[in-house]
């Protein structure tokens, strides 16, 4: 495992990709500012000072693509839970991937799969954790529940000694899950679900899928359930 650390980058995935050609296996490009940070379907990710994290794990596990490496954010968000659960916190997981503490939001997580072709080049693995903020600026933020480790702990967070953390307890278990995929987390991921068992609205795409969410299968997808009929959804994001 190896980190670099930029000053400023427009985006760490951004960087990531672009030099994913000279980038080892296992290397993390950590930022300490982000300019034109983003999400899922493309929305910003809101910088919220000096102190957070900003970083991308460049991952190239094969020389083809496994549909297991689509579950490396699912995978990614219960390792962010365990280490945040070490710090004294109760975390939940809004499907697919978003990290919420007390109901409101602490990460971004967003996985770009690189090709040449029909060469698969690696993959990259992007995260924003918000870990010290002022309360003012997560107030600002429109029609955004928020919130960071700082506020919640009432301290101030060591970014560098975080960082290290996540990493070492990524690459931990890395291996295994790449061996078994979403099963291997499975049972960790549903003890976070809070969405599960409960009336919700999803945004697929142009389409509104409403219905009860059922279950979530052993390929990580979200099962809904709507007058007796079922959904397999694969993408997709929670409004209600």
């Amino acid at each position: 495992m190896k980190i670099i650390t930029l000053d400023s980058v427009d985006s760490t995935n951004i960087y990531a990709k672009n030099n994913l050609d000279v980038l080892e296996d296992k290397t993390i490009v950590h930022a300490l500012k982000q300019t034109l940070g983003r999400g899922r379907f493309d929305r910003k990710w809101v910088d919220l000072g000096d102190g957070n994290v900003f970083l991308s794990f460049v991952l190239k596990p094969s020389n083809s693509f496994n549909e297991i490496y689509s579950n490396l954010t699912q995978y990614l968000s219960v390792v962010l839970c365990e280490l945040l659960e070490e710090y004294g916190l109760q975390t939940q997981i809004k499907w697919p991937n978003d990290v919420l503490i007390n109901g409101k939001k602490i990460a971004g997580i967003l996985s770009e799969t690189v090709m040449q072709g029909s060469t698969f080049k690696g993959l990259v693995l992007g995260i924003g954790v918000n870990l010290n903020a002022k309360q003012d600026d997560v107030d600002a933020i429109p029609d955004k529940v928020v919130t960071s480790l700082n506020l919640e702990l009432n301290k101030n967070i060591d970014m560098y000694e975080f960082i290290q953390q996540l990493s070492d307890k990524f690459f931990a278990n890395y291996d295994e899950f790449l061996t078994n995929g979403f099963e291997f987390i499975k049972s960790n991921y549903i003890s976070r679900a809070s969405f599960l068992d409960t009336e919700i609205c999803v945004q697929v795409l142009n389409e509104v899928k409403k219905g009860y969410a059922k279950s979530i299968n052993d390929s990580g997808e979200l099962v809904l359930e709507n007058n007796g009929n079922e959904f397999v959804l694969t993408i997709g994001d929670i409004l209600c």
